[in-house]
């Protein structure tokens, strides 16, 4: 049986530790940490969580009652009211009355309750010269009854139910017969309208007349009709000078002769001659 070696006798250079020698590493001061036995009671903690859960019941109470209008979201009293000298916020009754008598803006700009014009004859007449002058693609719809006032929104370019559609409709009347002072609905195929064209040519007028040719049109039987109704005419050509009818057709090249339709055309806006060449003046 082998001899069991002694600490001693395995380890040579190291001396044997006794009980009673300090110990290597030094044993921590514990003495300022709290010990088991230091803890609060319960009934401490019991007292602290009621007095935070008050605190915290009243903070809300305050921020969602007393000071309620600093927390609502900018609205149009933010821009409608001015700015208080004193930094002074509005009183509950006066949010309220404002509130009351805030009008929606949605209602404001509906203009569809709003009622129509209503054309008269004289109107209607420009309106229909001023949407038949301005392209010669436009054409009136052939379900238009010509024996009674025609849709103002079918040829008219506005908003007819609109807070401004009386003085579109007058912008309307004045630049068509500045545009058109002399406007001529006729026929290719009749001896009286190549007449009265020959005529108007010869007067050499700035702006030229607006000639329309109602027979090759394919809107023909509807606007014969329409022009019959609006100028109380019988038959075509029909001549307007200013937006009237100055005589009839056969009477024309009188008046031409006695320079009563060149006055006429004149006071309309047109200028006879202005379109006549000049000669040029001899060396």
């Amino acid at each position: 049986m082998a001899h069991r070696r002694t600490f001693s006798a395995r380890f040579p250079d190291m001396t044997p530790v006794m009980l009673d020698s300090p110990p290597l590493t030094p044993i921590p001061n514990v003495g300022g940490f709290p010990i088991s036995g230091s803890r609060k009671p319960r009934a401490y903690w019991a007292r602290t969580t009621l007095l935070a859960g008050f605190a915290f019941v009243a903070l809300s109470l305050y921020l969602l009652v007393v000071s309620h209008p600093a927390l609502r979201a900018p609205s149009f009293l933010d821009t409608a009211r001015p700015a208080a000298a004193d930094g002074a916020r509005w009183s509950s009754e006066t949010f309220r009355k404002a509130l009351k008598h805030k009008k929606p803006v949605a209602a404001a700009a509906d203009f569809s309750a709003r009622p129509q014009i209503v054309l008269n004859a004289t109107q209607e007449l420009a309106a229909v010269s001023s949407f038949i002058a301005s392209l010669p693609q436009n054409m009136i719809p052939a379900t238009v009854d010509p024996s009674l006032p025609i849709d103002p929104q079918l040829i008219l370019d506005f908003d007819t139910r609109g807070p401004h559609a009386e003085e579109e409709l007058q912008a309307v009347m004045q630049d068509v017969w500045t545009r058109n002072p002399v406007m001529l609905y006729c026929k290719v195929h009749s001896p009286v309208s190549r007449e009265l064209k020959q005529v108007l040519k010869n007067l050499y007028l700035r702006p030229a007349s607006t000639i329309v040719d109602v027979d090759t049109r394919p809107d023909e039987h509807v606007l014969t009709q329409l022009l019959y109704r609006l100028t109380s005419a019988s038959e075509l050509p029909i001549l307007l000078v200013g937006g009237r009818i100055i005589a009839e057709p056969k009477e024309i090249k009188w008046l031409a002769e006695t320079g009563d339709l060149q006055k006429a055309i004149t006071e309309a806006g047109a200028v006879v001659d202005g379109s006549r060449k000049k000669k040029p003046k001899k060396l």
